[in-house]
């Protein structure tokens, strides 16, 4: 492992006084970045504000903030909040999710790159009169695709990816050239029954099987349609996962940045019940 691993965590799941804690544990453990989810729960830019005026050190990313969600203008006024308000721990991470989201809210689902595009370009226009900032909040976009990683190469810092295989992560960094950002989300679970692992990741993985976007990908590396039925094949589910014991997960990370990768950010699923599973994270921090 070449460089220090970010966490990313389901951060809805933790009551606030469990959050806090969690969040100062990974800064003492000298975490590259905490990554704050968005589904339907707490508003990401809330929480993101809320870690940052709770932490000293640690840098918050939005991991991500969808784009369907939240206005272009409010979020080019959150990125320069946040930022000017933590002293540049601020990370805005964005993604056009799926079209399910944008029904969530009411709205037209767009071609990504098309939205994409206009999105940044109303936040571009956006004049925000309050303090500037030391320097602007970093931007990080969700792009698996070539297109979303070409916008990312032409006009943002850097790209997030997510249950890929590292052949994927090379040809992002082919796509994105040797000086953007490269982060991997990787789902990680330290145990050494294969079955065990398989039927935790199935459960977690469940709500992105069904998702065309993945499923495209996904036959791009190999896969087919039978790979994603009922909950996914052992061949899917074992590349989606890093798994076995440290060696085994530090191994799999040094694939990815072989391939490209400049970070990890860890999804670490806790095969002993709920809640963080802090020996993994104790041990991937040392």
């Amino acid at each position: 492992m070449k460089n220090r691993p970010s966490i990313i965590c389901y951060t809805d799941g933790l009551p606030v006084g469990e959050l806090d804690q969690f969040a100062r544990r990974i800064e003492e453990l000298d975490y590259d970045s905490l990554w704050v989810t968005e589904f339907t729960g707490r508003d990401p830019y809330t929480t993101a504000a809320h870690l940052l005026a709770r932490t000293e050190r640690l840098t918050i990313a939005t991991g991500i903030a969808n784009v369907y969600s939240h206005d272009p203008i409010v979020a080019a006024q959150n990125r320069h909040a946040l930022a000017e308000l933590s002293d540049g721990r601020f990370v805005l991470g964005l993604g056009v999710s799926h079209p399910p989201m944008a029904a969530l809210h009411g709205l037209e689902w767009l071609p990504p790159l098309r939205k994409m595009r206009e999105y940044l370009d109303a936040m571009e226009a956006t004049r925000v009169d309050s303090p500037p900032p030391s320097g602007p909040a970093p931007i990080w976009l969700a792009a698996n695709g070539p297109r979303l990683l070409e916008l990312v190469a032409q006009r943002l810092d850097g790209a997030n990816t997510y249950l890929l295989p590292p052949a994927h992560t090379k040809r992002a960094r082919e796509i994105l050239g040797p000086e953007k950002r490269l982060n991997v989300v990787l789902p990680c679970c330290l145990c050494d029954d294969p079955e065990r692992v398989r039927k935790i990741a199935r459960r977690a993985l469940s709500i992105y099987m069904p998702l065309p976007a993945y499923q495209k990908e996904w036959r791009n590396w190999g896969f087919e349609d039978s790979d994603w039925g009922d909950g996914g094949s052992d061949r899917l589910i074992d590349m989606l996962v890093a798994s076995g014991d440290e060696a085994a997960i530090r191994s799999r990370i040094d694939e990815y940045e072989a391939a490209g990768a400049s970070h990890i950010a860890v999804s670490a699923y806790n095969p002993e019940g709920s809640g963080p599973h802090w020996k993994l994270l104790e041990a991937l921090a040392a």
